[in-house]
């Protein structure tokens, strides 16, 4: 008995490209002795299709490409995850589709509500177990949240499963698979029964799917591990009702998972949306320097360009090191110098200025002076602006609303300063194309004279480790400060936090890679008078 993992890339939407592909690995899985395919959650629609499932005709359509993938059942048996009308009642479901026909169709029990979950505005609870016989072993089918609760596993049980499948659109942060295991085997020792985890993979907007499929046998034993962040037809084997271990690949962790997830997020956000190429503008510091590498990596050379915008305050060691980066990478180029413009719009300004010192207005102004010029030529070339604030900036709103912040996708928009570091240095492992100086010069904005950021901010492990407690794990300011940290720099993390929500709002999408983001799960108020005190 073989069963045939699809760890596939589904695009919200593509109903025909989904199912057409569901349809090739059906054909590859038969060829290989596969009696059932088992694809992710919601695999013809793509995850999450958001409001799309407040359209009636987005599940007319839906049901229209499940019907035809039917007749493409001949001969193995397709498991399909899709969104299910019926009546005024909405699932999220899988079917059994089996020689032309929808012979099932089962209904998600648990609808996550959390983090970057919002299933319950969609969907409808189901109830009913589905079990089904295949060459005398009987499977359960549950939908990804269904197995980290024990109410659809133990209903799946009492119908008589003897293992489960289990069809799942699990996002990725960082460490998730560690989690997933856990989970998986918790629910292993509650019910006794192996369990087939199948994972989609891709980038959807902000969110990453990792796939790292798995199957773990009815003592919590990893029988299976396929890789992570790739495309994958995978098969288990059950001989006698038992499994039989197979594939056993090394699930990337710690730099090299989050390299290759900002990687995926920015190879399918560009290429699923069309754009023929990104571009970025490349100061000489190491958060432009990493997104510069993320963007080749995922991209090509060929379809990035680099564009360096000397200010006044530019050193002559942030040009060398673009472009020596530039060489080292192979990508289009161009210095565009700003000053010019830079003086015109002082002068212009000048009589509305007057008596007025210098402060943060001048060092915006360069900012914006930026945004313009790369915003311009991407109007021009069609190619999509990659930021490059990273989520220290974010949270404490050392940032430019329509300079530094303007354009289309945030590489880096949920790393930390921390990890950028890490993350630059990991890169140069496989191959060296950040220069050193960038990794090991103190970062500077180089917006005013002899400017560094721990000018205007704490050090950066120390607000990073204030960031990561007090947004990622809801810790009080007495929590944080009870940890070791300065009472006065936490209160001035969280007052610059709240103070910037405005920013963060009118911030681009970007990729999404620890359990708490500045996006889907973070939805915090604008106009707000409470104050964090305790």
């Amino acid at each position: 008995m073989k069963i045939a993992i699809a760890q596939i890339n589904c695009t919200v939407g593509d109903l025909a490209g989904n199912a057409a592909k569901i349809a090739d690995y059906a054909q590859r899985a038969k060829q290989q002795g596969a009696e059932i395919l088992l694809t992710p959650e919601l695999s013809l629609c793509g995850y999450p299709p958001e409001d799309l499932l407040l359209r009636d005709g987005f599940y007319h359509a839906c049901d229209m490409e499940l019907f035809n993938l039917a007749q493409h059942a001949q001969g193995i048996t397709l498991i399909v995850g899709h969104p299910h009308k019926v009546g005024k009642s909405c699932y999220n479901a899988a079917s059994v589709l089996r020689d032309g026909e929808i012979v099932a169709t089962y209904h998600k029990h648990s609808l996550p509500n959390h983090s970057v979950f919002d299933e319950e505005r969609y969907f409808e609870h189901g109830d009913e177990p589905y079990v089904m016989e295949m060459d005398g072993i009987k499977f359960g089918i549950v939908i990804c949240a269904d197995v980290w609760h024990e109410h659809a596993p133990f209903r799946a049980r009492e119908a008589g499963a003897q293992a489960l499948l289990v069809l799942n659109a699990s996002p990725y942060h960082f460490d998730k698979q560690a989690t997933r295991y856990e989970t998986i085997r918790e629910r292993i020792d509650e019910i006794g029964l192996p369990v087939v985890y199948t994972n989609l993979v891709g980038g959807q907007d902000e969110l990453v799917f990792d796939g790292a499929s798995f199957v773990m046998d009815a003592e919590g034993v990893l029988t299976h591990q396929f890789p992570a962040f790739d495309e994958v037809l995978g098969f288990v084997e059950f001989q006698d009702g038992n499994l039989v271990p197979g594939v056993q690949e090394n699930v990337v962790k710690d730099e090299a998972s989050i390299y290759r997830a900002l990687c995926l997020g920015v190879r399918d956000y560009i290429q699923k949306n069309h754009f023929p190429g990104v571009l970025l503008g490349l100061s000489g510091g190491i958060d432009s320097a990493l997104t510069l590498a993320v963007a080749v990596d995922a991209l090509g050379a060929d379809k990035v360009l680099a564009v360096m915008m000397p200010s006044p305050y530019t050193a002559q060691i942030s040009k060398d090191d673009s472009r020596e980066m530039v060489k080292l990478l192979g990508v289009r180029y161009e210095e565009l110098d700003i000053q010019p413009t830079f003086a015109v719009l002082q002068e212009t300004l000048a009589p509305l200025f007057k008596g007025l010192p210098a402060d943060t207005t001048e060092e915006n102004l360069q900012a914006r002076i930026r945004g313009n010029l790369l915003m311009a030529i991407s109007n021009k070339s069609g190619s999509l602006v990659l930021t490059t604030g990273n989520k220290s900036e974010m949270t404490v709103g050392y940032c430019t609303l329509y300079g530094d912040m303007a354009g289309g996708f945030a590489v880096l928009k949920d790393v930390s300063k921390t990890w950028v570091y890490r993350l630059s240095n990991y890169r140069n492992t496989l191959g060296r194309v950040i220069p050193e100086r960038i990794i090991t010069r103190p970062p500077s904005a180089e917006l005013k004279p002899d400017q560094t950021d721990q000018d205007s901010l704490p050090p950066y492990d120390v607000l990073d480790a204030i960031m990561a407690c007090y947004v990622e794990k809801n810790k009080s300011i007495g929590e944080i400060v009870k940890l070791g940290y300065a009472e006065a720099d936490v209160r001035r993390v969280v007052k610059l936090i709240r103070i910037a929500e405005y920013k963060r709002r009118q911030a681009p999408v970007g990729v999404r890679i620890t359990d708490r983001g500045f996006g889907k799960d973070w939805r915090y108020p604008i106009t707000v008078r409470y104050r964090d005190e305790f």
